[in-house]
């Protein structure tokens, strides 16, 4: 199965979620989610901005369990 990698991201750049939600204009629902893989579906557009967020690959954003 395909999990996003975000939890470990966060930690990784000393960053939080109240961070992540102000950088995609999103909300703690939606990220959450993500963190917590109940989310069926992402943006390409999302895709992109979490890669230079994060300055990574799609390939360091999602791994498989």
């Amino acid at each position: 199965m395909l999990y996003l990698n975000i939890e470990t991201l966060l930690e990784k750049n000393g960053r939080s979620k109240y961070w992540l939600v102000q950088e995609l204009k999103s909300n703690y629902t939606v990220i959450n989610n993500m963190i917590d893989n109940n989310t069926t579906g992402i943006k390409f557009d999302t895709i992109e901005k979490l890669c230079q967020l994060f300055d990574c690959t799609p390939n360091d954003l999602f791994v498989i369990k």
